[in-house]
């Protein structure tokens, strides 16, 4: 099956080198047109989106991510879960926050956040645009908070850089179908043997890279990774109740 929506989905890669110009005023419109349009947990509008074009704010957000290309060229936005927006609503129709501080009203609007990222994203590689997700503004969420002069009931979830490519990066082979999509049920019968096609392709992958040329696998980056405490990250829990949401 073909179509070019199909075509972009299947082929979509990140790029992180941007050409040194910014968004039209009708690319940057329609971008926020779809972010308005994303899907929506039981009609709440739980997200915002901050276009930062400061030049302080964006050296400041690069730093806090440690990534160069960060707020340098193209466009960057930080998507933001919003509870504080329908908090005022409620306490000026003389009602209180009710459930806004339930975990499960913070993981609706984190749903809303995400899925507006995601449609900005398609929008933008629809229009021959790269992109690249930010999750590492979440390596200072306190300090990222106080660069947007965040209200409580919020909190930024995720970065977004929007540029013209200047690069072509091959796409990053992901893990066989057969691990990540179950029928029914999940399956829990992990062998590392199984995975080592899988290894051999990332290894091809990086041995192959224009840059950043390291031989590596998957395997061999999950056995390294989620060990290293990260200090800033592992207060976001205290950030998030700082900001009055999951305390319930």
């Amino acid at each position: 099956m073909e179509n070019p929506t199909l075509e972009l989905l299947l082929n979509r890669r990140t790029i992180r080198a941007f050409k040194p110009q910014t968004l039209t005023t009708e690319q940057l419109n329609t971008l926020m047109e779809v972010a308005r349009q994303a899907a929506t947990s039981t009609f709440l509008q739980q997200c915002s989106v901050i276009h930062v074009t400061d030049a302080q704010i964006r050296s400041q957000i690069r730093d806090i991510t440690t990534q160069s290309y960060v707020g340098a060229n193209g466009d960057l936005f930080i998507f933001v879960i919003d509870l504080y927006r329908n908090q005022q609503i409620r306490h000026q129709k003389g009602e209180t926050d009710g459930r806004l501080h339930a975990m499960d009203v913070f993981l609706q609007a984190m749903e809303d956040t995400v899925l507006t990222a995601q449609n900005v994203t398609t929008a933008a590689e629809s229009m021959g645009l790269g992109c690249v997700f930010l999750g590492s503004i979440q390596n200072d969420a306190q300090k990222m908070i106080e660069l947007l002069n965040l209200p409580k009931m919020t909190f930024p979830l995720l970065g977004l850089q929007v540029g013209v490519p200047d690069q072509q990066p091959q796409i990053k082979p992901r893990l066989p179908l057969k691990f990540r999509t179950f029928e029914n049920q999940y399956d829990y019968h992990y062998e590392l043997a199984d995975l080592a096609d899988y290894d051999e392709q990332i290894h091809q992958y990086y041995d192959l890279r224009d840059t950043n040329r390291r031989v590596d696998t998957f395997t061999h980056q999950i056995a390294q990774k989620l060990t290293t405490s990260l200090a800033k990250r592992d207060q976001i829990l205290t950030v998030l109740h700082q900001q009055g949401l999951c305390l319930e």
